[in-house]
């Protein structure tokens, strides 16, 4: 029965999320009625528990998430984000439509730039190419979270927070794990990938096609000149007027992943992701200073977007602790333990599960790692394994539709419903990245 409240709780959570209620309301009234049908104080649980939650989660992370926004507002304010995804676009042309958004969220995301910055610019640009395609522009939000939270997220060095989390836990680098963790990757990216060019197909033969809508956002000139030239010359990549030259866009990306390469080899992981950040950031700021006229505005609208961030993340992290205290969360644990086959195959579900409670991948390592990474370690797994697994079961069940960012891409940035845009968004960021996870698991139980 407290494993049946515990799940009520977190469809609670869920409903609200989907239904638009605030997440930091809707979190402290799902870690209520978690609380309350454990039996719990209640004042206790939201004035300790929860609130130790929030904040421990927000004081560890919260530099991550300031110096990840400021990056990707410099290379939004920069137009840079812009000219990497004309620039993919243009390569591929309009009829690649759905890989062209994927590539162009892939190459941002692996180099640092926060998820929703990635969100922003490469819709408007996904939009004309779906256009000028004809395919129903209900896929966009699949193609925008598959090329941002699935292959991108667990390819070894990725900066992404939840690749630096596990450091702390299993004494690791973003490069562990790297042989199967690139395999797997590849693999994750071609099945997606597949999977979404099927499922887009079978829908245009069914007689779906494209819908204007007067609501949708209109591309500046720049952008606009970039994604014509994608049906006429593909091989020029020169920068158009208004876009920075697609090699000074990619550069402060570069800087990132070479510079966390190096640092993360010298000190502690979560330092080497502060330190390439910030020469991220320096990066952008001098190769195309010409293009950043609100420097100022930037550093504020990123540090704004980090506090929400950051303090949505940790509400959910919030309720998973809630969540932790209870009886059925316990019975959660030790049921995952005890799944028969390799360990890591228990860890991986362990941490998916828990994942799925947040809503939120780093939330659910955050909660997971500190219980389960000393027992596993105790175990003589390879720490390399152990944070590979890690990384790519938070992902699976944390896509629920509570999750933040899925939440935003569906109905703020494409403007969707979950009904008609949730089904493959599901498919490639909760089913396939869940199957990619247990390839690993079995990969490294026998090469490992």
């Amino acid at each position: 029965m407290s494993i049946v409240l515990l799940m009520i709780g977190l469809g609670l959570l869920i409903y609200m999320t989907v239904r638009g209620i605030n997440i930091v309301i809707s979190a402290i009234i799902a870690s209520s009625f978690v609380a309350l049908t454990a039996g719990q104080n209640l004042v206790t649980s939201l004035g300790d528990t929860y609130m130790k939650g929030f904040t421990g989660f927000f004081a560890s992370w919260f530099l991550l998430f300031l110096l990840g926004a400021i990056f990707g507002k410099i290379m939004g304010e920069t137009k840079a984000a812009e000219s990497i995804a004309a620039w993919v676009l243009k390569v591929l042309g309009p009829k690649a439509a759905v890989m062209a958004v994927v590539l162009a969220c892939a190459v941002m995301t692996y180099g640092g730039v926060s998820l929703f910055v990635v969100g922003f610019s490469v819709y408007p640009l996904a939009l004309s190419l779906f256009r000028q395609a004809n395919l129903p522009r209900r896929f966009i939000p699949a193609a925008l979270v598959f090329g941002s939270v699935t292959f991108t997220m667990f390819l070894p060095g990725s900066p992404e927070i939840q690749n630096i989390i596990p450091t702390q836990y299993f004494q690791t680098t973003p490069y562990s794990g790297f042989t199967i963790g690139l395999i797997v990757s590849i693999l994750n990216f071609i099945m997606g990938s597949l999977f979404l060019m099927y499922v887009v197909n079978k829908a245009v033969k069914r007689g779906e096609k494209f819908e204007d809508r007067p609501t949708d956002p209109h591309m500046g000139s720049a952008a606009k000149e970039e994604v014509a030239a994608a049906s006429s010359d593909p091989a020029d990549s020169q920068g158009k007027p208004g876009l920075p030259h697609v090699a000074l866009a990619i550069a402060p990306i570069v800087v990132v992943i070479v510079s966390l390469a190096v640092f993360s080899s010298y000190i502690d992981s979560t330092a080497a992701a502060i330190y390439s950040l910030l020469s991220g950031i320096v990066a952008a700021c001098l190769l195309m200073f010409s293009f950043l006229n609100k420097f100022w505005a930037s550093l504020a609208e990123g540090a704004n977007e980090a506090i929400v961030a950051a303090c949505n993340t940790s509400a959910v992290v919030a309720f998973g602790k809630v969540a932790a205290t209870t009886e059925g969360f316990s019975q959660l644990v030790d049921a995952a333990l005890q799944i028969p086959g390799p360990p890591l195959l228990s860890l991986g579900i362990c941490i998916n599960v828990i994942a799925g409670l947040t809503g939120s991948a780093s939330g659910g390592l955050g909660i997971a790692l500190p219980i389960l990474a000393p027992i596993y370690l105790k175990m003589g797994i390879d720490p390399g394994a152990l944070h590979r697994v890690s990384v790519m079961a938070s992902d699976g069940l944390a896509s629920l539709p509570h999750n933040g960012y899925i939440v935003t891409t569906i109905r703020n940035i494409c403007g969707e419903t979950f009904k008609r845009a949730y089904l493959p968004v599901a498919m490639v960021a909760v089913v396939l990245t869940t199957v990619a996870m247990l390839l690993a698991v079995v990969l490294f139980s026998i090469f490992g």
